[in-house]
């Protein structure tokens, strides 16, 4: 099983956060997620290895401290394609499976990423781990590689469900804490700091006085700045 963690362009990411953090913090809070996410993965044992698909050099560098593999992509196309082209390689290689992870989950442990592998049954088969709010798909195993089409977006997890079985797999869920949290809106920064678990991305919040200036700014504009 191998992970694949998609990066866009950290510079350009998390533009959903632009009411609370500017360019330079988003970038940067970017950066804390993805080690946070990589650091995790690398205590794996399971995994036959990460494989990263981006076209951002901090990326991959970061990918490379942590000895995973880069797949490097000629422009941002989204985490669907870039899943898919994961997928692509990995089959042609001759790997089991996959198990897809973004790059904004920093509360996700390697004790919960060793979960999914453990529930996850042998192919055809897919497992994945919804979002907090069940809407999104935070994690998918899914073996063999490409098994299932995987399309990713604010409301993908029934879907992929529908998709599982449209393709003669009945989907296996698991509901995990880390990473059922993605940071996409100014209410999932709160939700982080309200947890005691340590990470690069809290320090960031933290030590940048990102973590003060949310504070001092109250709960009311935050909830305000949510969809309805």
């Amino acid at each position: 099983m191998w992970a694949v963690l998609p990066v866009k362009d950290l510079a350009n990411a998390k533009q959903r956060l632009a009411a609370v953090l500017d360019g330079a913090e988003r970038g940067r809070l970017s950066a804390a997620m993805l080690e946070d996410v990589l650091a995790a993965l690398s205590r794996v044992a399971g995994l036959e290895g990460i494989l990263v698909v981006s076209r951002d050099r901090e990326a991959g560098a970061l990918a490379r401290r942590y000895g995973a593999r880069l797949l490097e992509e000629s422009e941002n196309r989204g985490h669907s394609a870039a899943v898919a082209a994961a997928a692509k390689v990995l089959r042609g290689q001759g790997a089991g499976g996959m198990m897809q992870v973004p790059g904004d989950v920093p509360l996700a442990t390697g004790e919960e990423f060793a979960r999914v592998l453990a529930a996850h049954g042998p192919a055809l088969a897919l497992t994945i781990v919804p979002s907090h709010d069940d809407r999104g798909s935070n994690c998918i195993a899914c073996s063999p590689p490409g098994a299932v089409p995987l399309r990713f977006g604010d409301d993908s997890f029934l879907p992929h469900l529908q998709a599982a079985r449209r393709h003669g797999v009945e989907p296996r869920v698991l509901r995990l804490p880390g990473l059922g949290l993605d940071i996409d809106r100014p209410a999932d920064l709160r939700a982080l700091l309200d947890q005691a678990t340590p990470s690069r991305t809290r320090r960031f919040l933290e030590k940048s006085g990102i973590a003060a200036r949310l504070n001092d700014d109250g709960r009311a504009p935050i909830a305000a700045s949510l969809p309805a």
